[in-house]
């Protein structure tokens, strides 16, 4: 089953829900990897202004999440745009949804029976992409 935590509708993401998504995922993380992990994971977001509030920095902090720094314009870099947002879409086009929940649904069992080489795929090409990114010195990349 997929961790998602879906902001409500007409509802703006800030920083203190944000922290609360952060400590749900640490919550997660610590359960479902109790004695596997050997270093604290990898945070990689964008600059968001939710992102990068002081409380959300401080919970970033408290949690152990290492972070990494993201250049302030890099949609090359987000691999939901790159890797799961191009897929999904591509696979939902033409497709109408009755409302929110049904949507919700085909999008969790989409991504929950993708195997495990698609994400594998996704964060080697994250690492490709951000080792071009250094490369070039931090413009965007094309295709």
């Amino acid at each position: 089953m997929l961790l998602v935590d879906y902001l409500p509708q007409k509802t703006t993401m800030t920083g203190p829900y944000y922290c609360e998504m952060l400590t749900n995922l640490h919550q997660a993380v610590k359960e479902k990897q109790r004695g596997m992990l050997t270093r604290d994971p990898l945070l990689l977001h964008d600059n968001a202004a939710a992102h990068m509030s002081r409380v959300a920095q401080a919970i970033v902090k408290d949690i152990g999440f290492e972070q990494l720094s993201h250049p302030p314009y890099s949609p090359d870099l987000a691999p939901s745009d790159f890797c799961l947002f191009r897929l999904l879409k591509k696979h939902f086009r033409g497709t109408r949804f009755f409302d929110d929940d049904e949507l919700k649904q085909a999008t969790e069992s989409y991504l929950g029976n993708m195997p495990q080489e698609f994400y594998l795929i996704g964060i080697k090409e994250l690492f490709d992409r951000c080792q071009k990114c250094i490369d070039i010195k931090g413009d965007c990349i094309e295709k």
